[in-house]
């Protein structure tokens, strides 16, 4: 016969059915067999659940194959939820949790009486009143299922006060699940499905986030874990291929500047745009590169009391410049070469400063470009832009057109970027799109931003008078793709004035990032 254990948290002891002489609170059960436990079969596997009883039952099912004490909590107790998951920890069994009321009540108990029917338990511990109250009048095992008693509403139940000891029985713990990894949520709905997992001897990591790469301390606790067996308690942790590329990006340890491995939210980018070396392209260039190390940190420090946020000082280096020779490979562009680039590229490394290669193409195509600065893409703190004013369809030419670029060489090159990322474990990348006049990007409402790799920013360039810019900034706002972020860029000589960093960041949207040319 199923023994039921109240331990109760009010001060009250709860009414329950007749049945044996109660069992002296002192005085243990007789020792019982070990809980079986198993991991689960795939080596990525969120748990889902509607709700923390759901949530607990479908983890008790993950992990369990039987176990020979199961702790009941009633779903909402929070008082009881406390008693319950230390008592579950001890045992090295399931905490699951009895429904209250409303619509789905009935089959709730139903997938309940189910689970502790497939558990089979010889003692099941109740805390507190709504747990017990649940266990009398309804059998606790689902009819009709062989293998295990089914008890009536009178189960032997113990009723303890607080303050009584508590005379839990005596379960021989299983061997613990120390190759499985769990991620929850610290949060009310996943305690007892946590309490579970601790309970099967897993290791547990409590997150604020379910990305693991937003949080420092996560990404630490992860490094080397890419190939631990994993178990994520909610929903919110999303597909199960997913979480793993994003805990395989963890475990690499890499960091952004700033911190962390997702972009945005978290940060503002402020940084000097040009080409090293020519004055004439921008703030970028007009000094050596320590001079710039320096003033990209002075021009990132005077936004740093206007934003919550961190804010990481950038160099958005043109790394093709556009030409108006045709050049030996007749694409009116040229490219930099990787050792021109390098020494910026990893000094900015050091300093804490991110990096976004801009390509300005000409005829040819964007990412035949983007392919070129593959050894500097794979550094995880470098970014791409891509400039459609300086892409050309034939017989066009820079200054007497204005160039375009169509969605579908966008989402070629957005594709193969997030590709390198993640073959490389690298965090997000910053894909920023320069535009100014809505038809420089053709059916732009296509362009694909579902990539968890990058981040997608329009950077708007226009420049001018405080009218005219804010005239390109609601321009820009017409009909967007969907999840993108904002970028603004000020002009030293071109603007009439320029914006002080105070009135670019009241700017709305607010821009996550803003450079200066």
């Amino acid at each position: 016969m199923l023994a039921g254990v109240l331990l109760t948290v009010g001060c009250t002891a709860v009414p329950v059915a007749p049945g044996p002489t109660p069992t002296p609170a002192s005085t243990p059960g007789p020792a019982q067999a070990p809980p079986r436990t198993a991991l689960p079969a795939e080596n990525t596997t969120v748990v889902t659940g509607n709700g923390a009883a759901e949530l607990a039952l479908v983890t008790s099912r993950s992990l369990y194959l039987h176990a020979p004490a199961v702790v009941l909590a009633g779903e909402g107790d929070e008082a009881s939820l406390a008693t319950a998951t230390s008592a579950a920890t001890k045992l090295g069994v399931p905490v699951l949790l009895t429904p209250g009321s409303g619509s789905a009540t009935a089959s709730a108990a139903a997938d309940l009486r189910t689970e502790l029917s497939r558990l089979a338990p010889q003692t099941v511990v109740t805390v507190g009143a709504a747990a017990t109250l649940w266990t009398q009048g309804v059998p606790l095992i689902a009819s009709g299922d062989t293998g295990s008693p089914t008890p009536s509403a009178g189960a032997d139940t113990i009723v303890l006060e607080p303050g009584d000891g508590v005379a839990l029985p005596d379960v021989t713990p299983a061997a613990p699940l120390d190759e499985l990894l769990v991620l929850a949520l610290d949060q009310p709905a996943s305690r007892a499905a946590t309490a579970t997992a601790r309970a099967s001897g897993a290791r547990v990591l409590l997150v604020a986030n379910p990305d693991p790469r937003t949080n420092d301390d996560v990404i630490k606790a992860l490094a080397g874990q890419s190939t631990a067996r994993v178990l994520a308690l909610g929903t919110e942790f999303g597909p199960a291929d997913r979480l793993r590329r994003r805990i395989d990006t963890a475990a690499n340890g890499t960091l952004l500047p700033g911190g962390g491995q997702v972009l945005f939210p978290g940060r503002r980018m402020v940084a000097l745009y040009g080409h090293p070396g020519d004055s004439g392209l921008g703030s970028l260039g007009e000094q050596s590169l320590s001079a710039a190390i320096t003033r990209a940190r002075k021009v990132a420090a005077s936004y740093s009391s206007l934003v919550k946020e961190p804010v990481v000082p950038a160099f958005e280096i043109i790394a093709t410049v556009a030409s108006s020779a045709a050049g030996a490979d007749g694409n009116y562009s040229s490219e930099s070469t990787i050792a021109h680039l390098r020494p910026w590229v990893d000094a900015a490394r050091r300093a804490g400063i991110y990096v976004v290669l801009d390509l300005q193409p000409g005829r040819t195509d964007f990412l035949t470009q983007a392919k070129l600065y593959t050894p500097l893409l794979t550094q995880p703190h470098v970014g791409l832009a891509l400039d459609p004013e300086w892409r050309l369809k034939a017989g066009q030419r820079h200054l007497v057109q204005i160039g375009s670029v169509s969605a579908a060489e966008i989402n070629k090159t957005a594709a193969w970027l997030a590709d390198l990322t993640r073959q490389h474990n690298l965090p997000q990348k910053v894909l920023m799109l320069h535009q100014f006049r809505l038809d420089m990007i053709t059916n732009r409402a296509s362009v694909d931003t579902s990539y968890d790799e990058l981040r997608v920013v329009i950077h708007a360039d226009g420049f001018g008078t405080r009218g005219q810019k804010f005239d390109t900034w609601r321009n820009m706002h017409v009909k967007p793709p969907p999840n993108v972020w904002w970028g603004w860029k000020n002009f030293y000589d071109e603007d009439r004035p320029t914006f002080t960093p105070r009135q670019t960041v009241a700017v709305a949207p607010s821009p996550v990032f803003i450079s200066y040319q």
